[in-house]
């Protein structure tokens, strides 16, 4: 019978790292988080698209970017359009001269001063309108295109789409003061003359 105790393992009991503490320290490098030196590469990753964010353009900015010019321009279309087609504005005031022609003449007059007074004056009221809104479409048109080359220089350059209407309404109001001053000086059409009466 052999009385020497056996040499047994316990299974539960391992060895702590204050028993081996070169294994401890190698252990510890090993299980290491391996994204540890990453992260702050990341984080100057972040940092920079964080930056180029901040240089991309506000698309709300480039959207407002040449609307009042954009909207003087179509302005000065307009009024060179009504310049051609004549105006409320004309109309009473050419309602109006005729009417104080009829007055003026009421009390007898010869014919070629009561087509002068209710028909000529009524006529050249109308172009006289015709030729300040012919006027102001030009004045705008200019000022569209002049703009850019007074004040705070812009950062980009004035939208073409701008210059080809302010282009289009000063083209509209030069030809709306042409015909103006025509119909005021009475080059296209003379004014009625009244026959000389028979005897």
């Amino acid at each position: 019978m052999n009385t020497t105790p056996s040499k047994t393992t316990d299974l539960s009991k391992t060895a702590s790292p204050a028993d081996d503490p070169g294994k401890s320290t190698a252990d510890a490098a090993v299980t290491e988080d391996p994204t540890a030196t990453a992260a702050p590469a990341e984080a100057t990753d972040e940092a920079e698209d964080d930056d180029l964010e901040f240089d991309e353009p506000d698309p709300f900015t480039e959207a407002r970017h040449g609307v009042g010019a954009g909207a003087t321009a179509v302005v000065s279309a307009a009024l060179g359009i009504v310049a051609l087609t004549g105006a409320w504005s004309g109309r009473v005031a050419a309602e109006r001269e005729t009417l104080m022609g009829q007055i003026q003449t009421a009390g007898g007059s010869s014919a070629a001063q009561q087509i002068s007074e209710i028909y000529g004056d009524a006529w050249h009221t109308t172009a006289l309108v015709n030729g300040v809104f012919a006027v102001l479409a030009l004045l705008v048109g200019a000022f569209v295109l002049a703009r850019p080359a007074f004040g705070t220089p812009a950062t980009r350059p004035q939208p073409a789409w701008i210059r080809a209407v302010a282009l289009a309404g000063i083209a509209l109001g030069t030809l709306g003061v042409l015909i103006s001053a025509g119909m005021y000086f009475d080059l296209f059409l003379s004014l009625p003359e009244a026959g000389t009466p028979a005897g």
